[in-house]
């Protein structure tokens, strides 16, 4: 067989294949849109428990854990 009877074949072959989509970039940005919300995620908790808001909760929560097991 000719290079260039080997070349139609291979063309035609390669139109019956389905084609694959080059899918190895999603993976890296599914991390990074999952690092990005645990980070605000983070954030917003540092926020919120280190301010008033976080030491009455807090204080709140130790209270009520306590009176249920019934030291407090």
């Amino acid at each position: 067989m000719s290079s260039r009877h080997l070349a139609r074949l291979a063309h035609r072959r390669s139109r019956r294949l389905p084609r694959r989509r080059n899918e190895r970039g999603i993976t890296t940005a599914e991390y990074a849109v999952g690092t990005a919300a645990g980070a605000g995620l983070a954030g917003l908790l540092y926020k919120l428990l280190t301010g008033g808001f976080g030491d009455q909760l807090l204080k709140t929560l130790f209270d009520h854990v306590l009176g249920l097991l019934g030291i407090g």
